[in-house]
């Protein structure tokens, strides 16, 4: 995310928040439990929101914080044992590749010479130390098994490793597996959070990639190698299963959660989709410019042989009124005949997406590039003269309407709603089948972005940077809201295996970091 975001208020104050402490008394030893759990040896397995990944990359601080080593803490006042994870050599972000560019160091939020924010941007303070070609396991696998990038399917896929950096540098061996690594650590108890990049990817790239629901490929060898497909419905269920199947071959009790409504992340919600303001001069302007459109389409239509009646209605539905104050955007879409300038006004569900150029949206991008030339073709027909074919194409021209890469359309959100509540249906099932704990994190989601969690404190929120849920690249999640997973767990597991043990206090956990200063 290199743009400025011009359309936050981020108060200064509101990032910096205090991290108030508060007691949270330990009861009377004997008080705790494990239940019918245990705790001995946990391994978490999982994506990028497993390992602690955070503000665009992969640090120490964020695996620190991860949730499954929170969570191990807790189960450590009932027997949990040792808690290993594949720490980054720094807290820089970034990963070094051999015969590749190095991985962008992660996301920091600075401010002008005047106190005003602008916007997060890459960290400069330190080069990245961590080297991808440097495998860092000494023959035992470690128990923090989240791997950034990470799909269902991934997780069984046999040498994994070398396409994905991140696995690479800590897997037990060239050959070697995810899920193999994890289950050959033979856990006692584990924790699933798997299924998010399955949909992700196709979502943070604006709908770019196939939905393999639509065209019926179960064949994710030939999915997109960027992630951005949506990963068959039938596929999935597959591969969790086994996962499933494989974690609890040894009897071991866990603790699955289900994905999240991407809708409801910042990345998707920080840009509204009416934020072209305009005064009332603009918008008659604006109005007017496209009462001339649908004139000149018309005259296109009719000239090329298309009957005045059908020529009419085709063109108008260009004729957009605009209104004083915000307005919704326009989106590109497929040239057909029906819709021959390809484009239309965005609908009030469709959603930008937070890596948009806001200085382009400033500049036209999403409305009309106004130029001297178009304001002079403008001024002839307002004048009652008729514009050449080429003075009408430049008038056609001047729409700017929004790429498909940087909107999510209703047809796209339907498609990601589709396997998203496939996914978690399967999820669920097997969750109940094999009498497993199960935390619906997808409501505690929807709960953060209409109205917010509230703990000792404060309360958290999805909203962008100062809402304290989400890091920097509006998507991952702070160590304040690891902590609130936890917490989710922890109510989860003990509802399913009577396991008893204290919250965390997520105020005694960070939200974002507020400057080039990183520890």
């Amino acid at each position: 995310m290199k743009n400025n975001i011009k359309y936050l208020a981020i108060l200064a104050i509101g990032l910096v928040a205090c991290e108030p402490e508060f007691d949270n008394p330990v009861d009377e030893a004997g008080v705790y439990t494990s239940g019918e759990a245990d705790f001995s040896n946990f391994v978490a397995v999982g994506n990028s929101l497993t390992a602690g990944f955070a503000d665009g990359a992969l640090y120490i601080t964020g695996q620190e914080n991860s949730y499954p080593n929170i969570l191990s803490q807790q189960f450590a006042l009932v027997g949990g044992g040792e808690f290993t994870q594949p720490l980054m050599s720094d807290n820089t972000g970034g990963l070094l590749i051999p015969g590749a560019d190095a991985l962008s160091n992660r996301l920091v939020l600075v401010f002008d010479e005047n106190g005003v924010p602008v916007g997060p941007v890459e960290y400069t303070g330190a080069q990245p130390t961590t080297d991808a070609a440097n495998n860092i396991n000494t023959g035992d696998s470690f128990n923090n098994m989240g791997v950034p990038g990470a799909r269902v399917y991934h997780l069984g896929f046999e040498g994994y490793g070398a396409l994905n950096p991140y696995f690479g540098r800590f897997a037990s061996s060239a050959s070697a597996t995810i899920i193999g690594d994890a289950i050959a650590q033979d856990p006692t108890f584990f924790s699933l959070w798997i299924g998010n990049n399955d949909i992700l990817g196709y979502a943070t790239s604006g709908g770019v990639g196939a939905d393999h629901n639509e065209t019926g490929n179960i064949d994710p060898s030939t999915y997109s190698v960027q992630g951005l497909d949506i990963t068959n419905n039938n596929v999935f269920a597959g591969a969790y299963s086994q996962l499933i199947a494989g974690l609890t071959s040894n009897g071991a009790k866990g603790v699955v959660l289900n994905l999240p409504d991407v809708t409801s992340l910042p990345f998707f919600t920080t840009v509204p989709n009416n934020a072209l303001v305009l005064d009332a001069a603009t918008a008659g302007s604006l109005t007017g410019f496209f009462q001339a459109v649908t004139g000149i389409v018309t005259a296109q239509l009719a000239g090329a042989g298309v009957p005045i009646a059908d020529a009419q209605q085709i063109a108008s539905q260009y004729l957009i009124e605009f209104n004083e104050g915000p307005n919704l955007f326009l989106l590109k879409t497929e040239v057909t005949a029906t819709n021959p300038l390809g484009f239309r006004q965005m609908t009030a569900d469709e959603l930008l997406l937070l890596t948009i150029n806001s200085g382009a949206l400033a500049q036209g991008y999403g409305s009309v590039v106004l130029t001297p030339e178009v304001l002079q073709v403008l001024g002839l027909l307002q004048a009652g003269g008729t514009p050449t074919p080429e003075q009408g194409l430049t008038v056609i021209n001047a729409i700017s309407a929004i790429e498909d890469g940087d909107v999510l359309d209703s047809a796209e959100l339907a498609a990601v709603s589709t396997a998203r509540s496939s996914y978690n249906s399967t999820i669920k099932a097997l969750a109940t089948a094999n009498g497993l704990a199960f935390y619906d994190v997808a409501r505690d989601l929807v709960q953060a972005a209409n109205g917010g969690i509230p703990f000792d404190g404060g309360v958290i929120t999805s909203t962008f940077a100062s809402g304290g849920g989400f890091s920097l690249d509006g998507v991952h999640p702070t160590p304040r809201a690891h902590a609130l997973v936890t917490n989710g767990i922890l109510d989860a597991v003990k509802t399913t295996y009577g396991v008893i043990l204290p919250s965390v206090n997520p105020g005694e956990y960070g939200t974002v970091t507020v400057s080039n200063e990183v520890n």
